[in-house]
């Protein structure tokens, strides 16, 4: 199936500023920065990817997986099919459904194709997702998934860099911790290490099931 061509700006700057619910209310703006995402959200259906007219470069990002060692994300995963997330294991709601749906359509493919296809992780909330807690969790969604976890800061910025907003985490009127994040599942093709596709929430596993098939191939949906 065809997908909406969209502009990398129009996405960076709409995209960014559509929040997952697990992190509470979406930080206000004026209007024009409202209607800008209101837009580009509403411009695809809600269950399919967007295909970028300007592939995103990969982010310089260089992070700890679950097995305490350094991972390297762009010399990890070059040359291969990725899927990149940025959310939070606390998370109740999106974060999880995010991840099962990868890990159903992914549990459909054969395993030559799950030998080229790389699924990362990186949480949005570091001090709580440490490389012990954030592997056994991940673990459950994928087991070939890769979890990274480090300096805030880093994660932030190459988020930023891909569009995707993310926020400290904060501690609401109930007490509880919420890491406030974009919902954006990042596709890189093989053939140049450029992120093509974006899926938002609304994406279910039959999509994803529908698209990896190609994506591994360095084929755009």
């Amino acid at each position: 199936m065809h997908l909406r061509k969209i502009s990398t700006t129009a996405v960076a700057l709409g995209a960014a500023l559509v929040l997952a619910a697990c992190g509470g209310d979406s930080p206000g703006g004026d209007g024009e920065g409202d209607g800008a995402a209101a837009e580009v959200h509403g411009a695809q259906a809600a269950d399919e990817g967007t295909v970028l007219d300007t592939p995103f470069d990969k982010p310089e990002l260089v992070l700890t997986d679950t097995n305490g060692e350094e991972y390297d994300f762009v010399e990890r995963t070059a040359g291969r099919a990725t899927l990149l997330y940025f959310g939070y294991t606390h998370c109740p709601d999106i974060c999880p459904l995010t991840m099962s749906n990868i890990g159903i359509a992914s549990a459909g493919l054969t395993e030559e194709q799950r030998d080229r296809l790389d699924v990362v992780f990186v949480t949005t909330d570091p001090e709580r997702d440490t490389p012990e807690s954030l592997g056994p969790w991940l673990e459950s969604q994928g087991p070939d998934f890769t979890g990274l976890t480090g300096d805030f800061e880093t994660i932030q910025e190459a988020a930023r860099s891909l569009g995707v907003h993310i926020e400290p985490s904060t501690v609401d009127e109930n007490g509880d911790i919420v890491s406030t994040h974009g919902t954006q599942v990042v596709a890189f093709l093989p053939t140049d290490d450029r992120a093509h596709v974006v899926y938002t929430e609304g994406v279910t596993s039959d999509t994803f099931a529908r698209d990896l098939p190609g994506l591994i191939e360095g084929e755009l949906p």
